[in-house]
């Protein structure tokens, strides 16, 4: 341990001291330890196997590996069986993921798993006010979620501790991990050269009971950093630069594997920022190679034992050279210019200077109502001092925010740190609110006041999505989001047409003054100030600890198990909605005020696809019920369509169920009667959530067969009974007119996920297979 501490590179003998060293995952789990030497082994028998270079994606990925020696290999085609390192959850897809973990009858989770409450604290007054009010309203739920911890095994993290994903990256994550997250933005993590995944709550009660996670075997697309960042770029930039190359479905099925000499110039947690927002782009997560920076923060947030480890395993935490990727985008980072993406879409990137022309030009408003800086993807220690920068030579010259301003801290600790070093001060001087260590109006989590519903407006964030009405539930709120110096810049001019590389601001003597690059430390000089201690410690032997679910409680509620497949052909079914172009998982189960039902399913099954638009009148949440042939609400017209025992499908467009990985929103349907969901494309996150529990996710084999089907037809899925991997389905479309046609629909399924279906869910297949081995 003291040759790997002072840095003797011993090679000869790193292997027997690392066996010796046994370091922890994390401080919280001191006999749960990093297993490098099985990593190498994998990647060992994997690479004798496939006889190439691997990229580092690669090496993570196969080192965790089931079985590597007889593991099926080939990127984009098979599923791949994983054993990845732990699990964490937070607290709004922690109620069901819990919930299907009781079902389970397991007693205790097989690999370290944490739950993380930063999801139900709504944005009113500020953070201490809002902490207090959230921790009486969604008292029932944090007492579930820490109960159920306690007699499980799992770690919880209090209200107030901070978002999962800059705790994680705070004490979790680490170089060649492979961990799953119940979060889309769990990609995180790969900041610190982890393979971190979003899942759905179902794949986190697989790993959590020791069975090997599945996984389509992601192809790698490679982004090649060249030049340095420097001026007002920054990290965000790459992201939203990549967004607007690859669209939000670019990604999809890949990972993305950032590399090149530009990478070295970009902080630890500006790496964080980049693999964070990649869920954006569809990517199943995206990762940096191992370097000083990683090392460095490695060292500043207590865990120098894991970068001394990481060093003598380096050559496994960086990819071979001559490695193949299967797409390759290069940027210069010398070159890049400061970007903001929106509205509606985080995909539409314009550089800054640009877009108060392209607004004025396209109609949308100039005049920012609000600035938001914070969230999971910027809220680290340089993002809050770079956005204090700017705000302290506005103060210099008697200025302040021409409009609201928010500031959302990522973890308690790096509340309690900003605090210390002065930057709170400047941002609330400059007349900026402070806002719990919480998601927040990221997820919706927002009273707003300052508007009224379908007034035209615009606001600018660091946050990671723009969906309509996400933020505020308003679908005239024009969200663009950007990075946090930026925010903080355009809040002080309060206007999209004002640039901070070029445009000068007017101090209160009257003066014309411009603007700096902001510069701030990555790491603060002095250690992090933990601040107050949220975490609880799951007991030893937790088999005594009574976890409560009130029959007649409206925020929990256990869950019966969905019926099995009855052998025949899904026939005569109707179309509950026809979908019209973007439909994201906020438009299938939104957020927001919903939150509060996300741990019972039947309450929260009233918000299901009351979003999106129907095409047949361009209207949402309004549907036309076949049986009676009056329009009303999408989920009174499934729950009368359940009510009356008849099977119903949704038909939508591309990549249905982008977003968020809640998988509410294959629940719900599932749950009111749905047996199909048909699109041009799905999501990867969402798919899998589909055939978890039980519904039929298919794709149109022509995108063009969309508009054979009409909302008002019956649609009949046939071929059911020789239902295998590869071979299409049918589909006979009945009209109204009582013509018929038929189409041909595709599929992922393999072989265990149509015993799935077949169950009726994968947890009902799970309990199939316990009842088989007792």
């Amino acid at each position: 341990q003291h040759a790997l501490n002072s840095g003797i590179r011993r090679y000869h003998v790193a292997p027997a001291l690392c066996q010796r060293a046994k370091v922890a995952m994390s401080h919280f789990e001191p006999n749960e330890h990093i297993n490098y030497e099985k990593l190498e082994k994998n990647i060992s028998i994997v690479r004798k196997r496939l006889d190439r270079p691997l990229t580092l994606s690669e090496k993570i990925v196969y080192g965790h590996l089931d079985d590597p020696a007889k593991q099926e290999i080939e990127r984009g085609k098979t599923y791949l069986r994983l054993r990845p390192d732990r699990v964490a959850m937070q607290d709004a897809t922690a109620q069901m993921a819990m919930l299907q973990f009781i079902s389970s009858g397991l007693p205790k989770v097989a690999v370290p798993s944490t739950i993380h409450c930063d999801h139900l604290i709504e944005a009113q007054s500020g953070g201490e006010n809002d902490l207090r009010r959230a921790k009486d309203i969604n008292k029932e739920v944090y007492n579930f979620l820490a109960t159920a911890g306690a007699k499980y095994g799992v770690g919880f993290w209090k209200p107030g501790s901070g978002i999962i994903h800059q705790i994680i990256l705070e004490n979790y994550s680490y170089p060649g991990v492979m961990l799953i997250g119940t979060d889309s933005h769990t990609p995180n993590g790969g900041g610190l050269g982890g393979i971190c995944i979003g899942v759905g709550g179902a794949d986190a009660v697989d790993v959590m009971a020791g069975i090997p996670w599945e996984l389509k075997c992601p192809k790698v697309i490679g982004v090649k950093l060249t030049g340095k960042l420097s001026g007002w770029s920054s990290p965000k930039d790459v992201i939203l630069k990549v967004a607007g190359i690859l669209t939000v479905k670019g990604g999809t099925g890949a990972i993305i594997e950032y590399h090149g000499p530009g990478v070295d110039s970009i902080s630890c947690t500006g790496m964080a920022t980049i693999c964070n927002m990649g869920a954006e782009i569809g990517a199943t997560t995206s990762i940096f190679p191992y370097n000083d920076r990683m090392k460095k923060y490695l060292g500043k947030t207590g865990r120098a034992d894991i970068a001394a480890l990481a060093d003598e395993f380096k050559q496994h935490l960086v990819p071979d050279s001559g490695c193949h990727y299967d797409q390759v985008i290069e940027i210069n980072l010398s070159e890049l210019k400061p970007h903001i993406n929106g509205p509606f879409t985080p995909d539409l990137a314009h550089p800054v200077s640009d877009i108060g022309a392209v607004a004025e030009k396209e109609g949308w408003p100039v005049d920012i109502r609000v600035g938001l800086i914070g969230s999971c993807t910027n809220s680290s220690y340089e993002d809050m001092g770079r956005s204090a920068a700017v705000a302290k030579q506005a103060l210099a010259h008697g200025l302040k925010c021409k409009s609201k301003f928010t500031i959302t801290p990522g973890s308690e600790q790096i509340r309690a740190t900003i605090e210390r070093d002065g930057y709170a001060k400047i941002l609330r001087d400059v007349g900026g609110l402070v806002l719990a260590n919480a998601c927040g109006p990221c997820i919706g989590q927002w009273d707003r006041k300052d508007i009224k519903k379908g007034e035209k407006n615009t606001i600018v964030t660091s946050y990671n999505r723009n969906f309509t009405g996400r933020n505020d539930a308003n679908p005239e709120t024009h969200a663009f989001v950007t990075s946090p110096e930026i925010v903080t810049a355009l809040s002080i001019a309060g206007t999209l047409k004002f640039n901070p590389e070029t445009d000068y601001l007017t101090g209160a003597d009257g003066k014309k003054f411009k603007l700096e690059a902001p510069d701030a430390d990555e790491l603060p000089k002095m250690a992090f100030d933990p601040g107050q201690d949220t975490y609880q410690y799951p007991p030893k032997d937790g088999s005594g600890q009574r976890v409560d679910v009130s029959p007649t409680s409206q925020r929990l509620q256990l869950l019966e198990p969905f019926d099995k497949w009855d052998g025949k052909d899904l026939e005569d079914m109707l179309i509950l909605i026809k979908v019209k172009g973007k439909c994201t998982t906020d438009h299938i189960s939104a957020a927001g005020p919903w939150l509060k039902f996300r741990g019972h399913l039947d309450n929260i099954s009233n918000n299901l696809l009351i979003g999106a638009i129907n095409i047949e009148n361009g209207k949402a949440n309004s549907v036309r019920n076949a049986l009676t042939q009056e329009f009303g609400p999408v989920p009174d017209t499934a729950r009368y369509y359940k009510k009356m025992g008849v099977k119903w499908a949704v038909v939508g467009d591309e990549n249905y169920g982008e977003g968020s990985s809640r998988e509410h929103a294959a629940l719900e349907p599932r749950h009111l009667g749905g047996r199909v969901i048909i699109t041009k494309s799905f999501a990867r996150i969402h798919e899998t959530n589909l055939k978890k529990q039980g519904l039929l996710p298919l794709t149109f084999a022509d995108p063009a067969d969309y508009n054979k089907i009409h909302p008002v037809d019956k649609l009949s899925i046939v071929g059911l009974a020789d239902f295998a991997p590869g071979k299409p389905l049918k589909c006979i479309i009945k009209h109204p007119n009582g013509s018929q046609e038929t189409i041909m629909l595709n599929h992922t399924f393999n072989e265990s996920q149509i015993e799935w279906f077949q169950a009726g869910s994968a947890l009902n297949r799970m309990k199939e297979l316990q009842q088989k081995s007792s």
